[in-house]
């Protein structure tokens, strides 16, 4: 049986290589009955790890012929049942039960080689009995290709009857198909250039899920966006030893070093963080000090206003004052011009 190899499990983007033959064809298991159950204890474990799945991007590489349509379609709908953006990539010869799990890709995510071939044709069974016990292997073969033809139709919008035609082609054998025909077919949404990824810092880059890196900004944009990330990761990862171009394998004290410099990065941000934090606190407090002499100063104001009031000197006498009329000090007067 061939293995779902799953690196980078913990980056950002989880890659998964499907090589050799797809599960254990049943004619190939061994015993019967419940012992042939046992045979299926790593595929099981295969899947548990494909749904546990958490990372933002899956890509899954797919270079096999085929295998058995049942794990196949448990394949595909554990990867079709992830949040996950999940991007296909079929390589080499790519047949039968493959093709099944290409298609469990993200909308506009199924890519293919510009080297690859690419066939799907009627399931095949292989069943000893009477002649009712071949009926029912011949009613579940028309049933499966009904249903393979149904999920190729699905995700290509068009008939599924046009994929019973392409898979009963040569007498049910199919046809081999280039990329662009596939494509045309509707069984794959564009070609990728099938030369393989060079061994230098951007494919380090790729591998490590490292996420864009700040760069200067203009005008609130920053230049080149992913690609100029991806550039600046590079320039690192070469002067920490990676040298682009030549085989060269990031050794144990080269991740050592990225992780310190990573780690130095946090503790600097960390710390301006602080920083920061203690200067808003500070400013809290003054603000908060400020009112407090602000309430201080409008309650001194509001006695002011409330003190007892003075009255001015008036023309007037009081009623406790005794003043002598008019009249009376005008007989003075006269009285001191007879004497």
């Amino acid at each position: 049986m061939g293995e779902l190899k799953i690196e980078n499990r913990d980056a950002g983007v989880v890659r998964i290589d499907v090589e050799g033959v797809i599960g254990v064809p049943e004619k190939a298991q061994p015993g019967r009955g419940e012992d042939r159950v046992a045979t299926y204890g790593a595929f099981r474990k295969q899947l548990e790890a494909v749904r546990a799945i958490r990372a933002p991007k899956v890509e899954v590489n797919i270079r096999s012929t085929g295998g058995d349509v049942n794990d196949a379609l448990l394949i595909h709908d554990a990867l079709a049942g992830l949040e996950a953006e999940v991007t296909t990539r079929c390589f080499g010869y790519v047949a039968s039960a493959a093709t099944i799990i290409a298609q469990a890709a993200s909308p506009g995510r199924r890519e293919i080689s510009s080297n690859a071939l690419y066939l799907i044709h009627d399931s095949v069974s292989c069943r000893e009995g009477n002649a009712r016990a071949l009926g029912e292997a011949v009613e579940l073969l028309r049933q499966t290709d009904r249903r393979i033809a149904e999920l190729y139709a699905r995700r290509s919008g068009r008939e599924a009857e046009r994929f019973e035609e392409l898979m009963g082609e040569n007498g049910g054998n199919g046809r081999w198909l280039s990329p662009q025909e596939a494509v045309e077919a509707g069984l794959a949404d564009r070609i990728v250039a099938g030369e393989p990824l060079r061994n230098d810092a951007a494919r380090a880059v790729a591998e490590l899920g490292l996420p864009e890196l700040p760069g200067a900004e203009r005008n609130g944009k920053r230049p080149g966006g992913e690609a100029n990330g991806r550039r600046t990761w590079t320039a690192l990862l070469e002067l920490l030893g990676w040298q682009a171009g030549k085989e060269k394998v990031l050794d144990e004290s080269g991740m050592r070093r990225i992780g310190e410099e990573l780690a130095e990065r946090d503790r600097v941000i960390g710390r301006l963080a602080g920083e920061r934090d203690r200067a808003e606190a500070e400013h809290r407090e003054e603000l908060a000090r400020l009112r407090d002499r602000i309430g201080e100063l409008e309650v001194q104001n509001a006695r002011l206003r409330a003190g007892a009031s003075c009255t001015r000197p008036r023309e007037d006498p009081s009623v406790h004052e005794f003043r002598r009329a008019a009249n009376e000090e005008a007989y003075e007067q006269d009285a001191k011009g007879f004497r």
